[in-house]
């Protein structure tokens, strides 16, 4: 029988609305399995642990990140699988830092919400949740189909630090659009496999610590000196500056002279572009050539919540400004389309 651990941290999928207030309150998880009788039928064997209290998703953190990766390694040899429930709006960032805190994964680690309650007549959070728990279980000669951590959501599989939620008004909240998803749901559920990293003589190691140093400086046609300067001077040890197209900014002389001194005092720049599809080319147009000769980093095509979460990571490790760099541009966990990436048995500390 296999067994799946589900962790059951909060969100949409465990609301019910309040008879008085007629606010949305948060069930226990033995209320939700009363709503999914189907589970009886399936023949694994299914461990809860739930956060007390539950946690809305907006007051997701990296605290709560280090106790979701604790409790996978504490329970990770007796597992074949992880289901993670969790709210919708922050799921994404969820899922791309544990995809670089859990090094060397060679189990599913699939998280899932819902757009509506699991108790309302025309809920998504049954089929979400029950195909979550088929994913985690799959195996294929003695291994695991999936061994990544993922979000599942409305029929489609995705690696977690490749997708976003784009859509609060329908069942299809997530997209990935710079990498396939992992598998569908329809009549059949279809794994594609040549989208999903093997982990062949993996050694699973848990990272802990994370560094919250860091700003996001979004550009804007006419943004003013006094914005730029107040962000760039900040008490932050990095910075993700969202650009235009594939990583261009304004050529004024002040801005970039802002940029060269925040660089000159061991800020790290993080380039990614304010499009959710493509990649960002330092160095392609006159707009960006003096960002890549003053030593911005690129992020080529890293969602923004990708972004956010690596650098937590590498700066949590202490790393030296160039080291910081190089990792920043390599892939770790397949959050960016690059040939310059790292075998998930090797690790990199």
């Amino acid at each position: 029988m296999m067994r799946i651990l589900i962790i059951y941290t909060g969100g949409t999928i465990g609301m019910v609305n309040d008879a008085n207030s007629g606010v949305l309150r948060p069930l226990d998880f033995s209320q939700i399995l009363e709503n999914v009788p189907e589970l009886n039928r399936l023949k694994y064997e299914i461990t809860v642990h739930s956060f007390q209290p539950i946690i809305d998703s907006s007051n997701m953190n990296p605290d709560v990140w280090v106790k979701l990766a604790e409790k996978i390694e504490e329970h990770y040899t007796e597992y074949e699988g992880f289901v993670i429930l969790h709210g919708s709006d922050t799921m994404a960032f969820t899922a791309s830092a544990l995809s670089f805190m859990l090094e060397g994964l060679g189990k599913p680690v699939v998280l899932t919400g819902s757009q509506l309650p699991i108790g309302q007549v025309r809920t998504d959070a049954k089929e979400n949740l029950i195909t979550a728990l088929e994913i985690a279980s799959a195996k294929q000669n003695g291994k695991a189909k999936v061994p990544e951590v993922c979000i599942y959501f409305d029929s489609k599989l995705f690696r977690g630090n490749r997708a976003f939620k784009y859509n609060s008004a329908k069942f299809e909240a997530f997209r990935s659009p710079n990498y396939p998803v992992l598998a569908e749901a329809g009549v059949h559920l279809r794994f594609n496999e040549a989208n999903i990293r093997k982990c062949d003589d993996c050694i699973f190691r848990v990272h802990k610590r994370l560094n919250n140093s860091i700003a996001v400086l979004k550009l804007y046609p006419g943004i003013s000196e006094a914005a730029i300067t107040a962000i760039v001077n900040s008490d932050v040890k990095a910075i993700i500056m969202e650009t235009f197209g594939a990583g261009n900014t304004t050529t004024d002389e002040w801005f970039l002279n802002c940029l060269r001194k925040a660089i000159k005092k061991g800020k790290i720049i993080l380039d990614i572009s304010q499009c959710k599809v493509g990649i960002v080319e330092l160095g392609r147009y006159e707009t960006s050539r003096e960002l890549k000769a003053m030593g911005v980093v690129s992020g080529y095509d890293m969602t923004y919540e990708a972004a956010v979460t690596k650098l937590m990571f590498l700066l949590g490790r202490g790393l030296t400004d160039d080291r910081l760099a190089q990792l920043l541009e390599t892939d770790l966990r397949g959050e960016l389309s690059k040939t310059s990436s790292l075998s998930w048995s090797k690790s990199v500390f």
